[in-house]
């Protein structure tokens, strides 16, 4: 039983972390409400009329806190439908994450287990670049978690008006997170060439616009100045 994220998986999924917000806030307005039916056998997921090629992350069980990756689940063996989570086994044995690499992790131990496991399969979409995740209910008690593997999914692009809440929402998702390696993941996730300083971090957006995030004397992000061209 763990209480917190190891250092390990924060440092692995702090570039991650805005970018990932942005698209996650993107492929939720993209599905539309309503049931989810799903063939895992042919990686296809069904919602509100839109279907998507997903792959499974893994199960949360809520009466202990557990999850389950889906590489380790023995009624899915090495179906394709688990890709995803065997992706994140290899990227996360290269980081040496141990959630990422342990069959289960017990979530148990968290204050909120149903905030851990969001953060786990945040994370876990952020190593993989993922265009988003779901999490629905597979059975009472049992929720299952996806991820999309399917171009139809619109994919996002800095924008000026929306990137200060972006960077710094994305610096405070993950307790321990080091807002200058958040931003430095967005701006390089993005393609953003940039201009770092020992105070502050300097690039250009897609449309010229150029942007500088400041940061206080204890690494926190203390301004976002976007100068529109």
């Amino acid at each position: 039983m763990i209480t917190s994220f190891s250092d390990a998986f924060v440092r692995a999924t702090e570039p991650h972390a805005a970018w990932a917000w942005e698209q996650l806030e993107a492929f939720t307005a993209f599905m539309p409400s309503g049931p989810w039916t799903a063939d895992l056998g042919a990686c296809l997921y069904r919602q509100g009329g839109r279907d998507l090629r997903i792959s499974i992350l893994g199960t949360f069980d809520e009466s202990d806190g557990s999850w389950l990756w889906g590489w380790a689940n023995p009624g899915f063996g090495d179906a394709p439908v688990v890709g995803a989570s065997a992706e994140v086994r290899r990227r996360g044995a290269r980081a040496g994450v141990p959630e990422f690499t342990e069959e289960g992790v017990d979530l148990s131990g968290f204050a909120d287990t149903r905030m851990a496991v969001e953060h786990l399969a945040f994370g876990a979409m952020g190593v993989l670049g993922a265009a988003g995740y779901l999490g629905v209910e597979a059975a009472p008690g049992t929720r299952l978690y996806l991820v999309p593997d399917d171009p139809s999914v619109p994919r996002t692009a800095p924008d000026a008006i929306t990137l200060p809440r972006v960077l710094l929402t994305g610096a405070g998702v993950t307790a321990g997170a080091a807002p200058r390696a958040v931003v430095e993941g967005y701006f390089a996730h993005h393609g953003l060439p940039q201009r770092p300083s020992p105070a502050a971090i300097g690039a250009d957006l897609p449309n010229g616009s150029p942007v500088t995030v400041a940061f206080d004397e204890a690494g926190r992000i203390a301004s976002v100045n976007v100068t529109a061209v």
